[in-house]
């Protein structure tokens, strides 16, 4: 046993513990070398254990899940089951197969995939004396390994699990270090767009159904930023680095992501003035449609010649016409969407609900005080033609999806919710009248269970009626059988305060239920 600390040494313990704190925190924030930024993380730890090997005040351990996880009760899991059964019906509309992959894949599957922000969000797994493995940071990579490992060229797929990201947690907006993404894949080679279209139908069908109020899906493509990156004279060696820039303009000013890319990335101010100009294209030129956008950017002399401009613009008025038969009306281009770059070779598309939150407690609570009352991206993907290929060399197999973050459209869901959601599914309660009936309930619950029907009883020999009835309320069970012992000696049972005989029991049920 540790050695019991007295007050001066706790203390002197509590404050080394604190400024190595502030040492991390400090480092982290400057990007210091990983490998320091451990040394001082186990000597922090070293110290906590030292702390905690003296004796401590009963009952101040506290019982809290981790930082960015949460419980679900029944009510929560009720809504968010409702979510997924409308996912999974929507995505099996649209004629898709599903998988199961690992939790954890092999580090370097998952490494070099995610740019220079998501990479540091990838959580390792401490080594077991064999592989070097990681939580699965998104479904994407994991579905691309899948199939460069089984040579699969041409599926359509989807997949619900839990994913993992070291990410700061905003928890009333939906963002979690543990939560549910609903991917949607088509894999193999068809014509152009036509795959897209797939796939933004599903966001825009699945999105309306789900109430989450006003939504938009932004839409641009790789080309367009290569293009528009190239006539404002910025190297390709830096293009993933100034995307992660412009990805931030849809939370943050112009201004401060101009001064961003001259200080951090090294830019000059004619280039960002250039490069300005292209991705506020949408917000300098409000009050077009997605085709006159494209159309008038098409107009500007240097980016007008560019091939890569022409043929991304072009692919994309191919996509829009097909959006257009299909009724999506969500869709609108937008110069300034630049994510998932690392694999993405295409259009490249992101739902955005901005108003979502708008008048819910959520909007007035301190963890969100001063931020926008939407929830940020609730579904997000693109084309993706050399994923694969990062596998086998020798496997080329086109691929484009969407994710959606579950999570955020079930935070939207339970901050907009206004009646109380059932938590189970019971269609009938059976309840008795008097006592010692406990098991003429039990035979007439294994009858409407035999028959398809979802039924309960009280888990008491005699329960009070009034007992019974108030479960049944409370949990909104739509039908309650009552026998008493006058229904028993006539063969009959009570439903609604009618009469039915035992041996049409099930058929008027069925009808009860289907009127309901």
């Amino acid at each position: 046993m540790p050695a019991e600390l007295n007050a001066e040494q706790r203390k002197a313990l509590e404050e080394e513990i604190k400024v190595l704190g502030d040492e991390i925190r400090k480092m982290k924030a400057e990007k210091a070398e990983p490998a320091v930024i451990k040394e001082r993380v186990n000597k922090m730890l070293e110290k906590k254990k030292e702390l905690g090997g003296t004796e401590e005040k009963p009952g101040k351990f506290v019982l809290k899940t981790g930082k960015g996880t949460r419980d679900y009760g029944p009510a929560q899991s009720a809504l968010r089951n409702s979510v997924l059964q409308n996912v999974v019906e929507t995505f099996n509309k649209y004629g898709a197969e599903t998988i199961d992959t690992p939790v954890f894949e092999l580090r370097d599957v998952l490494m070099g995939k995610y740019g220079e922000e998501g990479g540091k969000l990838v959580y390792d797994l401490q080594d077991q004396g064999g592989e070097l493995l990681s939580l699965r940071y998104d479904l994407t990579v994991p579905f691309a390994r899948y199939l460069a490992m089984n040579k699969i060229t041409n599926i359509t797929r989807y997949q619900i699990a839990k994913v993992y990201r070291r990410d700061q947690p905003v928890m009333t907006r939906g963002r979690y270090r543990e939560f549910y993404q609903c991917d949607f894949d088509i894999a193999g080679q068809y014509d152009l767009m036509l795959p897209e279209s797939e796939c933004l139908g599903i966001v825009h069908e699945l999105l309306t159904k789900l109430e989450i109020g006003e939504f938009f899906i932004n839409l641009n493509h790789r080309l367009i930023l290569e293009g528009m990156f190239a006539v404002s004279g910025i190297s390709p060696k830096d293009f993933k680095s100034i995307c992660s820039s412009v990805d931030k303009l849809d939370k943050t000013q112009w201004v401060e992501v101009e001064e961003e890319m001259i200080k951090e990335k090294f830019l000059t101010k004619e280039q960002t003035e250039k490069l300005g100009q292209l991705v506020r294209f949408r917000e300098l030129n409000s009050g077009l449609s997605n085709l006159e956008l494209l159309e008038k950017m098409s107009q500007l002399p240097e980016l007008g010649q560019n091939e890569k401009f022409k043929k991304g613009a072009e692919e994309l008025k191919v996509l829009i016409g097909y959006l257009d038969v299909d009724g999506v009306t969500s869709v609108r281009y937008e110069p300034s969407l630049a994510r998932g770059l690392d694999y993405y070779t295409g259009a490249i598309y992101e739902a955005v609900a901005p108003k979502a939150l708008e008048g819910t407690a959520v909007e007035k609570s301190e963890e969100t005080a001063g931020q926008p009352v939407g929830v940020g991206s609730v579904a997000a993907g693109g084309r993706y033609d050399g994923l694969v290929n990062m596998f086998d060399a020798k496997l080329k197999v086109p691929c484009c999806g969407v994710s959606f973050g579950i999570e955020r459209l079930f935070a939207i869901m339970e901050a907009r919710q206004k009646n109380t959601v059932r938590t189970t599914q019971t269609e009938v309660y059976v309840a008795s009248a008097q006592k010692n009936l406990v098991l003429e309930r039990k035979k007439l619950l294994r009858t409407l269970r035999a028959a398809g029907i979802k039924s309960e009883m009280p888990l008491k020999a005699n329960p009070k009626l009034l007992t019974q009835f108030q479960y049944a309320e409370e949990r909104r069970i739509p039908l309650v059988v009552l026998i008493g012992e006058r229904e028993l000696q006539e063969g009959i049972v009570k439903l609604r305060n009618v009469d039915v005989p035992l041996d049409s029991l099930v058929s008027t049920i069925r009808d009860a239920l289907a009127a309901l």
